[in-house]
């Protein structure tokens, strides 16, 4: 059976697909075509459901669950992991109505938690995420949204936090923020869906276990290539919940996707 898969190339799904990518799916009969591209750009891809199998943000998830099927392995959702707003100046949160923000994509989660946070933020540049501390630097934007490798080296750029948003989140409503997802066409039926689930949680399992095997590919793809980046990014995004979203995991979901109803975002 045919495939196309798709993820980005951050540290968290590279170190969590390198063995479904490079042998276990066609081990088990799969002939399978890998696509890596921004969150972003696999946000819009899920639009047109491009891909059989793709990481997307869950904001994007909430807009597409008619033709995809959320699985239980792969999800980056945990606690302390939320999207960083930075500036090259201090800021109160109140200021946050006059600034131009550097956003990382429409679609993504980031997006969402900053409606949710201050909707009352209009000035908003949508940018791929390794741009928005350019933006920053250049002076194109006055404050900007930190995702994936960005938000562990932001410091060395000398940008200040503004607010945490994923800390927001949590004080918000007590659960673990839901970032990003694996989903599979619906049209796959249960079978094909569960079987590509169970050998992606072996995978994940495994990837934690011997990280090591998966480092050249890992590092082939990192945006940022300091090994100690890459190491915090993975334990920071690869957790628990990204062997199996659990009861947990599902509620956290069900609190963004009420939230955002709730606050109009959508509908």
């Amino acid at each position: 059976m045919n495939l196309s898969m798709a993820y980005s190339p951050c540290p968290n799904d590279t170190s969590m697909f390198h063995e479904v990518a490079t042998g276990l799916l066609s081990r088990s009969g799969y002939d399978v075509s890998v696509h890596l591209h921004d969150v972003e750009t696999l946000n819009r891809f899920a639009l047109e459901a491009t891909y059989d199998i793709t990481k997307i943000s869950f904001y994007a998830y909430l807009l597409v669950r008619h033709h995809y099927h959320l699985l239980n392995a792969g999800a980056a959702l945990g606690f302390g992991c939320g999207p960083l707003l930075v500036s090259r100046t201090p800021r109160l949160p109140a200021d946050i109505s006059r600034c131009r923000i550097a956003v990382p994509g429409e679609l993504t989660t980031a997006h969402l938690l900053l409606q949710l946070w201050a909707p009352q933020a209009e000035n908003k540049i949508f940018v791929p995420y390794h741009r928005v501390m350019e933006l920053l630097s250049s002076g194109e934007a006055d404050c900007g949204i930190l995702i994936h490798e960005s938000r562990f080296v932001y410091q060395q750029a000398e940008l200040t936090c503004i607010t945490d948003l994923g800390q927001w989140w949590e004080q918000e409503t007590g659960q673990p923020i839901p970032l990003g997802c694996i989903v599979a066409r619906k049209s796959f039926g249960t079978k094909v869906t569960v079987e590509f689930e169970n050998l992606l949680r072996q995978a994940i399992v495994r990837s934690r276990l011997h990280p090591d095997e998966a480092a050249k590919y890992v590092h082939d793809h990192a945006q940022e290539i300091d090994e100690s980046v890459i190491k915090k990014h993975i334990a920071m995004f690869v957790t628990d919940f990204s062997v199996d979203l659990g009861e947990t995991g599902h509620k956290a979901i069900a609190v963004l996707e009420s939230m955002a109803r709730k606050a109009g975002v959508i509908q």
